[in-house]
């Protein structure tokens, strides 16, 4: 688990070894920061433009944001070196109580489950893309003459995928095909980010870019912070930062607030040229997965969806692990507490039990709620604890005890209440969004 924690390009590894890790560089931290961070929230970026109203209602609070982004890293950071703790759940507990610990765990494992949703519909919606693509290729007719059967539907050939590929590769203790495909999200993210501008520039019209009307009062400020949630999604590394903090050869926390503004400046640059140029290409007709809006025979975007599926295909596991190790963890020790020991064959059963578990639940998830905007809120709102609200309470608790100035301590424990009111706000909005849409859908 050390070596996830290091080399997981997934914004949830962690570490959950003893032993010393290799001391990273500067450029290391940065780049496995970027790892972290990219990745498939770069998809929904265009469409969270068009639904905050525009390009320069999005980019200010993607500005705003990141005040918070960067000061919940840095607290983390901070909190790390003060408890001498080298996971996010581990600083959570020390600093803040085991009250507050266990709330971590439970965020933790719901945050990594309506991710493995998320990548599921991504998978999905490429799978139809792909589909498309190849009888148009087979056959020579149009996407509209293609006659429906249920062996031709994504959602089956999505079960089938997670049958002969994901389960196979979920169910080992350990993952290590990340070693070998731990480039590919960023890679992803990349070529879509140069592909997207290309397209844009290539085009022989661009459509005329309406933003929608924002009416005073609730609808206008509901509009604009809508992108809220796609911005916690695509920035989230804060569960990784404290394993990449700890293996650092320059742990000086000067060091660490310029290796934050330098990943957080990477991110948003690609993050907002994406958001910009998709929007413009498409205006209010973009989808909310981008890869959606291009057509299935554009060879270019045929590329792109290959790299994010295999990507995403690789990670899931990844993801799985981390979030199955938390509840096996807690499985084994009631066992531990009713018969005093734990055979490796029920280690195993439940290893097991708990894969096929978790991973059909996703699976219906992802093919009953195929909009993954939807998704996004809900992950947004989740994301909001832990880039808002466990960094805000670290640094209120550790307020308490660090021998600082009383100046000092009152401006960085008012800084603190302040993350966690915005942090509670966001998962407020974002939940109650997220329960309304689906509520208007059935």
């Amino acid at each position: 688990m050390e070596e996830l924690a290091r080399e997981s390009i997934s914004l949830l590894a962690r570490s959950a070894s003893h032993a010393d890790p290799p001391r990273l560089g500067s450029f290391g931290a940065v780049f496995i920061m970027l790892k972290s961070a990219l990745g498939a929230g770069l998809l929904n970026f265009p469409w969270a433009f068009q639904k905050a109203g525009g390009v320069n209602t999005a980019i200010s609070v993607e500005l705003v944001s990141l005040v918070f982004l960067i000061s919940g890293l840095v607290i983390l950071g901070y909190a790390s070196s003060v408890s001498r703790q080298t996971t996010y759940q581990d600083v959570v507990s020390e600093v803040c109580g085991r009250t507050v610990g266990q709330l971590c765990e439970v965020c933790f494992c719901f945050n990594l489950f309506m991710i493995c949703v998320a990548f599921l519909v991504v998978v999905q919606d490429q799978l139809e893309k792909l589909c498309i693509s190849l009888y148009e290729t087979v056959t020579g007719s149009s996407e509209g003459e293609m006659p429906y059967h249920w062996y031709t539907d994504q959602r089956f050939a999505l079960f089938i995928m997670c049958l002969f590929i994901i389960l196979p590769l979920s169910i080992p203790k350990e993952i290590g095909i990340q070693k070998y495909t731990s480039v590919l999200g960023t890679l992803a993210a990349t070529y879509l980010c140069v592909a997207v501008i290309v397209k844009y520039y290539l085009m022989d019209s661009h459509p005329a870019i309406i933003t929608p009307e924002h009416s005073q009062g609730l609808s206008s400020w509901a509009s604009m912070f809508s992108v809220v949630p796609t911005i916690c999604f695509g920035f989230q590394c804060h569960e990784a930062c404290i394993a990449i903090y700890s293996s650092m050869e320059n742990q000086k926390l000067s060091h660490w607030v310029i290796i934050s503004v330098l990943s957080m400046f990477f991110c948003l640059l690609i993050y907002t040229l994406t958001g910009v140029y998709g929007f413009m290409t498409f205006g209010r007709a973009v989808a909310s997965d981008i890869l959606m809006s291009y057509p299935g025979d554009d060879v270019v975007m045929i590329i792109s969806r290959l790299l994010f599926g295999i990507s995403i295909i690789t990670i899931y596991p990844i993801i799985l692990l981390l979030g199955r190790s938390v509840i096996l963890n807690l499985v084994l020790r009631i066992q531990r507490r009713r018969r005093g020991v734990v055979t490796s064959s029920f280690e195993s059963r439940c290893r097991v039990v708990l894969t096929v578990i978790w991973i059909t639940i996703t699976l219906l998830i992802a093919m009953y709620v195929p909009d993954m905007g939807e998704v996004i809120s809900v992950i947004g709102g989740i994301s909001a604890f832990f880039i808002f609200i466990f960094p805000g309470l670290c640094l209120v608790f550790t307020m308490q005890t660090e021998s600082v100035t009383p100046r000092v301590r009152v401006v960085l424990t008012i800084w603190g209440v302040i993350t966690i009111v915005v942090g509670t706000f966001i998962f407020g909005q974002s939940t109650t969004i997220a329960v309304m849409e689906l509520f208007q859908k059935f």
